[in-house]
């Protein structure tokens, strides 16, 4: 699942307040578009801390990693790389696309 209410959120310069579980840690830059905390006490502190966050660099890590054309312009390099034989379509269990 990816955490499109985190990208929502981004979109709109509301930094994300996240544990380190699912997509979180690959969607919140830690100390720049949110933190990503451990415990309870930890995400208090981080409410504290939310002045820190520069709203506008939320947006700008949107921008730079979730628009839908740059999402789908990725999507368009890796189908033509799977084409052209330069990318194998079979993978072993569990390896991660690049």
């Amino acid at each position: 699942p990816f955490g499109m209410v985190m990208t929502e959120a981004l979109a709109c310069g509301t930094p994300v307040i996240g544990w380190p579980h699912g997509s979180v840690p690959e969607i919140v830059e830690d100390g720049v578009s949110g933190w990503i905390v451990g415990d309870v006490a930890s995400a208090v502190r981080a409410v504290g801390a939310i002045d820190r966050i520069d709203r506008r660099l939320c947006r700008a890590r949107f921008e730079a990693r979730f628009t839908a054309d740059r999402m789908a312009g990725e999507y368009a390099e890796i189908y033509a790389r799977m084409l052209s034989g330069r990318d194998s379509a079979r993978r072993e269990p569990g390896a991660r696309c690049a």
